[in-house]
C-alpha cells in the first residue's frame, strides 16, 4: 500500500466521520427543540417549521450551485 493512498483513505474517512457527527449534532438540536414543545400539536407545528426552513435553505443552496456551474 502506498502512503499517499493511506493518507487519501484516512482523509476520506475523517471527512465522512465529520459529516456524520455534524448530522447527529444537528439532528440532536432539532430533537431537543421538539422535546421542549409543550403539547403534541406544537411538536408537529415545530417539525413543520423545521421542515420548511430546511427545504427553503436547500432550494437556495441548489439554486446558487446551479448558477455557479
Amino acid at each position: 500500500m502506498d502512503t499517499a493512498d493511506d493518507d487519501a483513505r484516512a482523509a476520506t474517512h475523517l471527512s465522512f466521520v465529520a459529516a456524520q457527527a455534524r448530522f447527529h449534532v444537528t439532528l440532536g438540536s432539532i430533537r431537543a427543540d421538539l422535546e421542549e414543545q409543550p403539547s403534541p400539536m406544537t411538536v408537529l407545528h415545530a417539525a413543520r417549521r423545521w421542515n420548511a426552513a430546511i427545504t427553503a435553505m436547500a432550494d437556495e443552496i441548489a439554486s446558487a450551485l446551479k448558477k455557479a456551474s
